[in-house]
């Protein structure tokens, strides 16, 4: 039996599509938001907090970090609930999963850009009479982000392919909207054929765009 491509009613459904990869970039967006702010402050902590609590940090990064995503998502979107006594959407449940996955890969991230810190510049910012707060804010945050900013940009890149696991609690995204053809019109390889090079086209730019902002920032 052969088997003929046809994208006639993919392209009918494109539009699916398209605003699939548009929440797609959304979820990666508020999630990596999220991520940063949760992961720079759990790095802080991580590096200069009480013995205490950077044993919790860690403890938190590394069951988030050897538990697949997808039970993740599973276990916030159908067991919190059932404990806690709340009810958010599917989306909301999945931007806070996906931040919190996020932000337990960028806390180490953050914590090697803290330590890569020269020991002068601190020093420098104390002869000066800058408070802990000031030389955080205006020396340690500034040098930081421009020695991580690579490994931020390869984070941002790998929860936007990390949005398709919504999929599995209906939320609009890429994917979802590539299943929705497909059950619709069994043109599951062109569908597929489609929606690859979407993620593939649309990873490649954000890296472009980043890669700029890396060069403009860069360390001189």
């Amino acid at each position: 039996m052969e088997y003929h491509l046809n994208f006639t009613l993919i392209w009918r459904h494109f539009g699916r599509l398209a605003w699939g990869l548009v929440m797609s970039l959304e979820l990666a967006v508020l999630a990596i938001a999220i991520g940063v702010l949760l992961g720079f402050a759990l790095a802080l902590v991580r590096v200069s907090g009480p013995r205490w609590a950077r044993r919790l940090v860690v403890l938190y990064v590394e069951t988030v970090r050897n538990v697949p995503l997808l039970l993740l998502v599973y276990l916030v979107f159908y067991g919190v609930p059932s404990v806690v006594q709340i009810d958010y959407s599917a989306t909301t449940s999945f931007v806070v999963t996906l931040s919190l996955y996020a932000a337990a890969y960028l806390v180490e991230v953050f914590r090697a850009g803290l330590l890569a810190i020269g020991p002068g510049l601190l020093d420098a910012g104390r002869a000066i009479g800058l408070t802990a707060f000031q030389r955080l804010v205006w020396v340690r945050l500034p040098v930081m982000v421009r020695i991580v900013l690579p490994s931020l940009s390869n984070t941002f890149v790998s929860l936007f392919k990390d949005t398709s696991v919504a999929s599995v609690l209906s939320v609009p995204e890429l994917t979802y909207g590539a299943q929705w053809i497909n059950f619709n019109t069994f043109r599951i390889v062109e569908v597929y054929l489609v929606v690859a090079p979407m993620y593939v086209l649309t990873g490649y730019v954000i890296l472009f765009l980043l890669r700029r902002v890396e060069r403009r920032m860069a360390l001189r």
